[in-house]
């Protein structure tokens, strides 16, 4: 009997406990902590995201500049893990959550651009390993060892993605939507949004070009539907529509600034790739990225605005022997009055107008829509050029004057004309839709992405071997430029057996930077 009584009185006591943890709860919430994130709060980290400064490792690997200095970096491609964005792709869906539980109209736009979200990260992470998490990713503890989808089919889920994003865009648009806030970058346009996504597909499709007779694809068809249908498919019109990341005095500064001068300044010098392209074609992008190597004008008698100035050196030189031919004003730095004078430099392309020029004239060199490849080719080049703020007639350039101090410069004048001094240049004036006239666009779009859009013009490179990197003992990895990251080390040890399945079907079963993934094969 006592039993029953006992039984019956934790009964009652769980009972009341369970009541008054419920009353707790209720009573004694705290009022300061948010239950729940408005989606516009979410929005602006995922965009934060997206930004890749300038003077990064990437930059190095893209070739643009090189460290001479071994304290500061190397050159080397001894790549190891590639560094990945499940974490932000969380943040997308938890502003899809926050959307869903606004509901109506207000939800709509930040579900619309949560589809480009998806494709822009799952994409930019293929590019980088092959293969990766992405049907069974993002589920967190009810799925902790997600299986790889093909980087065949993260491309093409992407690219559905895509055709949503753009087809919600244009409802939203079409009924005066415009509920959109938190947006750092366009200012809440949603027509801005549906050309950047709509540009966005355009390189997702050129990336795809070794893969352009696959039939699930259907990269052609894709790319000319694009081109043929502006009215449904919006693009950028100019550099207005830019997506880039704008730096301010204050808290968002350019990575190269005067208040790291005397530490860098002197450390990294530009990359042979890069600057004796330019300097080779006479092109007055030289003179506003860096500066005269003045060794050489001096032993030579050359005037200090001579093209054979400026001579970049080769990403694959030992790096001591790179450093004392700077000391000896042998190689040119980058241009110290444009990136450390101030603080705010230039602004930094995520997805461009010039990209997207040399895109369409690339597709249409290749054959995949109608069009005159040769307009575009210019518009590309015309729009870099004029992004340093140089125009036909005089122009003033600036260089720190020879040994000189920060603030101590010296400006010379020179005249430039794009039709005569330099498109009508044989190795610049387009050849036609031939493989020399898609060379030319190629190197012109590798020219435009200098110190921008993070590792596209590595992936170019990787995708067309244009322009051709240079190796050597700096450049480490037995002198190749490697083909893709290893995986990440964590995924090694958390799922080690579905990266183990990824690694057999795409590289035999290693883990080797220097095997091409599908998308190159």
């Amino acid at each position: 009997m006592k039993t029953i009584y006992k039984i019956l009185f934790l009964f009652i006591m769980v009972a009341v406990c369970g009541g008054c943890k419920k009353e707790f709860e209720d009573n004694f919430k705290n009022p300061n902590q948010a239950e729940s994130v408005p989606p516009n709060l979410v929005l602006n980290g995922i965009l934060y995201d997206m930004y890749e400064a300038p003077f990064s490792g990437s930059e190095r690997w893209n070739q643009y500049t090189a460290a001479n200095y071994f304290y500061y970096a190397t050159n080397n491609y001894d790549w190891t893990g590639a560094s990945l964005d499940y974490t932000t792709l969380k943040n997308v869906g938890k502003m899809e959550e926050e959307a869903n539980r606004l509901g109506g109209e207000v939800g709509k736009p930040y579900l619309a651009l949560a589809k480009f979200f998806k494709a822009y990260f799952f994409v930019k992470m293929s590019l980088k390993v092959g293969d990766i998490p992405m049907t069974e990713a993002l589920k967190g503890v009810a799925n902790l060892t997600p299986k790889y989808d093909t980087q065949k089919d993260v491309f093409k889920q992407s690219l559905v993605w895509l055709e949503e994003a753009n087809q919600n865009l244009s409802t939203l648009i079409a009924a005066g939507n415009k509920e959109l806030k938190g947006d750092i970058y366009l200012k809440n346009d949603l027509v801005a949004w549906q050309k950047v996504i709509n540009t966005f597909k355009l390189r997702v499709l050129i990336h795809l070009s070794s893969r352009v007779d696959d039939a699930d694809l259907q990269v052609k068809q894709q790319f000319a539907a694009v081109l043929d249908n502006p009215t449904k498919y919006p693009v950028m019109d100019s550099m207005a529509d830019n997506l880039q990341f704008v730096y301010n005095e204050s808290f968002n500064k350019y990575p190269n600034n005067k208040d790291n001068f005397g530490n860098d300044a002197l450390r990294y010098n530009m990359a042979g790739t890069y600057l004796n392209t330019l300097s080779g074609l006479k092109d007055p992008r030289a003179y506003m990225v860096a500066e005269p190597a003045r060794g050489i004008a001096e032993a030579n008698g050359y005037a200090i605005t001579d093209y054979r100035n400026f001579v970049g050196a080769s990403s694959g030189e030992d790096q001591g022997i790179m450093l004392d031919k700077v000391q000896k004003g042998l190689y040119s730095l980058i241009g110290r009055y444009r990136y450390y004078s101030g603080y705010t430099a230039e602004n930094t392309f995520i997805i461009s107008y010039p990209e997207l020029c040399f895109i369409k004239a690339e597709g249409i060199n290749r054959g995949w829509a109608n069009g005159d490849a040769e307009s575009w080719y210019k518009k590309g080049i015309q729009a870099s050029i004029a992004f340093y703020g140089i125009k036909d007639g005089s122009n003033v350039v600036t260089f720190l004057k020879k040994d000189g101090k920060l603030g101590e410069f010296e400006t010379y004048n020179i005249n430039f004309s794009f039709e005569s001094d330099y498109y009508a240049q044989v190795a610049v004036k387009y050849a036609g839709n031939t493989a020399d006239g898609l060379k030319q666009i190629l190197t012109q779009k590798y020219l435009a992405y200098f110190r921008n859009s993070g590792f596209e013009a590595y992936y170019q490179y990787r995708r067309t071997g244009i322009p051709q990197f240079l190796t050597g003992p700096g450049t480490g990895n037995s002198q190749r430029i490697p083909k893709r990251f290893q995986y990440t080390t964590i995924e090694r040890t958390t799922n080690g057996d579905n990266l183990k399945v990824a690694l057999q079907r795409q590289y035999n079963g290693v883990d080797d930077i220097n095997l091409a993934p599908w998308i190159v094969k």
